[in-house]
């Protein structure tokens, strides 16, 4: 399997909101923490609110924030939030498929099983355990990057 980009930039953003929790952060900083179009962190994080995974708030202390601790978020949680919208292979992305071996395929069974398995061993780790080990160089390389 493979992560888009648009999953591992999610990703990044987590871990980001994970280490400096706390504290909230906006769509733009993160953007320019990691060199990002503005546009597409904000349809990221977009994401990751509807999925439960981050709240928004507007105002003067409003931002991004985690929306539960990072102990509860798994990165299959994460990846799942994130990818929904690409499939593994097109019969997996539930529009028209004009696979000529569709009626008679032997692939989707043992692909849908290889899908499963790489998000039940990505539930296996929360972002906290993600992030606490690495907090202090994590830490020191936003604030660098500032």
């Amino acid at each position: 399997m493979q992560l888009g980009k648009f999953t591992d930039y999610g990703l990044r953003v987590l871990v980001h909101l994970a280490t400096i929790a706390p504290e909230r952060t906006t769509a733009s900083a993160v953007a320019r923490l990691f060199g990002l179009s503005e546009h597409h962190v904000a349809k990221i994080c977009s994401r990751l609110v509807q999925g439960g995974l981050l709240v928004s708030a507007r105002g003067r202390n409003g931002g991004l924030a985690l929306a539960r601790p990072a102990e509860e978020i798994t990165l299959g949680d994460a990846a799942r939030c994130l990818a929904e919208q690409t499939a593994l292979v097109e019969c997996f992305g539930g529009g028209p498929c004009d696979c000529l071996i569709l009626p008679a395929c032997g692939l989707r069974a043992p692909l849908a099983k290889a899908q499963e398995a790489f998000y039940a061993a990505l539930d296996g780790h929360s972002l906290a355990e993600a992030v606490r080990p690495h907090a202090g160089a994590l830490a020191e390389l936003f604030s660098e990057a500032d």
